[in-house]
């Protein structure tokens, strides 16, 4: 049951930033570009557009509004509505799945921040400087093969993550995304006009923007499905806390389409910001996270103004992987703080601590434990498969169907503010569309 005061957004503005802090993550410094790239440029951002409209904003919607009719953490929000709109108990396991996928998700995504703030501080005393192919590589192996440096920063990005999270709603999760998310954006844009006076600006905006529409195979079609679903910090009870915490006044419809936008003009913007350097130095697009921690910093030791750029690059990426982490803490931080005796501060710490100690367990399966398998996979990429490929798709089809097929219709018409002619469209995306939309990912991605 919940006890005391529920946290609550002290704006609009406030919840949009922090909900688009959570959405812009790691993947879309490097992943999401590198997508529109290689499948199809500007024919794929419109498929991927249309993916969004039709799944990512349905699911959510749904996921904020689940929370904002129960104003509570997902498990509860999920066994209370489900009880009032005489459901099965059982929905409560799309609460209990979406909280565990958070908590689990942080454990080595913190792992992964952690390299990114050891890259800043490298980035700003110069270990750049000169760096060749060897020794970029050398570096990125030697920091996976040491326990001792990969525990220290993973960390100092747990501490800073439950910092944020401790001092609650409008204090520190409203507060940190106000602070984070415009100095997120001063630094992507300085990269961007720094891209654009680059002799690869012209060929990173075709190889972002020029149409190839032969490129549109099926593969690309259910690659820009999954990435909408992704993209979008859906089905890891997020977005159920963050509805938890909002008031009536918001238009839920509206709030989704600017996070959404927000969102894809940050992974556009971090497209041109990095390519540019890319084709200028003649490097390889698709190499994934080694353009990030092996190539990236090559380049950066050899350009002119490459301390100042390498510094704003990582940290873009560790302010990017911050606005995420703190929105993955905060669905396990709720539960405990309504479910407990403990306070805001207790239950951050609790869940923090938790949190932290798995990921122990993750970063040492690149050196200690990398001989330690589960199902074939190390212990990293076996809670990353398990959330990606079960957890995620499954709490967020469980979330879209029990908004569209089990919710009082009158409820969510009067949560949404519809038309008739509305509320039909939105019946027949929620309960036909955005679910099969979710099972094709989910089902491809076994």
């Amino acid at each position: 049951m919940k006890k005391g005061h529920h946290g609550q957004w002290s704006s609009r503005m406030g919840f949009v930033l922090a909900a688009v802090g959570s959405a812009v993550g790691l993947g879309n410094i490097w992943k999401f570009p590198y997508m529109v790239g290689q499948s199809g440029g500007a024919a794929f951002v419109a498929v991927y557009l249309v993916c969004i409209a039709l799944i990512g904003l349905p699911i959510i919607v749904a996921e904020w509004l689940i929370g904002r009719r129960a104003q509570e953490n997902p498990i509860n929000a999920m066994a209370d509505l489900a009880r009032s709109n005489g459901r099965s108990k059982a929905w409560v396991m799309v609460g209990v799945s979406g909280t565990l996928a958070g908590f689990l998700i942080l454990s080595f995504y913190s792992v992964i921040g952690g390299w990114a703030l050891s890259y800043l501080i490298d980035a700003g005393s110069g270990s750049f400087n000169g760096m060749g192919k060897e020794t970029a590589d050398a570096a990125f192996s030697n920091l996976l093969a040491d326990p001792g440096t990969l525990l220290t920063w993973h960390t100092v990005f747990m501490g800073l993550t439950v910092g944020v999270v401790a001092m609650g709603v409008a204090g520190g999760l409203e507060r940190a995304s106000r602070i984070l998310m415009p100095t997120l954006g001063i630094l992507l844009a300085l990269m961007v006009g720094y891209g654009a006076a680059s002799d690869g600006f012209a060929q990173a905006l075709a190889y972002l923007f020029a149409p190839d529409f032969a490129k549109l195979t099926g593969a690309v079609l259910l690659a820009a499905l999954g990435h909408a679903f992704f993209t979008l910090s859906l089905g890891m009870g997020i977005m159920i806390a963050y509805g938890s915490y909002l008031g009536q006044q918001v238009d839920l419809l509206r709030a989704a389409r600017t996070v959404a936008i927000m969102d894809t003009v940050i992974a556009l913007a971090a497209g041109l910001a990095i390519f540019p350097i890319v084709f200028a130095n003649g490097l390889d697009p698709a190499a994934g996270p080694g353009l990030v921690f092996v190539t990236l910093p090559l380049v950066f030791g050899k350009v002119t103004g490459g301390l100042l750029l390498g510094v704003m690059f990582f940290a873009l990426l560790t302010f990017a992987a911050l606005t995420s982490a703190i929105s993955l803490l905060e669905p396990s931080v709720e539960l405990l703080e309504e479910r407990t005796p403990l306070s805001r501060i207790g239950a951050t710490l609790v869940a923090g601590v938790a949190t932290w100690a798995l990921g122990i367990a993750a970063l040492l399966s690149f050196n200690l434990w990398g001989d330690v398998l589960i199902f074939g996979n190390n212990i990293f990429d076996l809670l990353d498969k398990m959330t990606s490929k079960f957890l995620l798709p499954l709490t967020a089809l469980g979330a879209i169907v029990f908004v569209g097929w089990c919710l009082k219709a009158e409820s969510v018409r009067e949560e949404l503010g519809l038309s008739s002619g509305g509320f039909v469209l939105w019946n027949l995306i929620t309960r036909f569309v955005a679910p099969i939309g979710v099972l094709v990912v989910f089902i491809s991605s076994l």
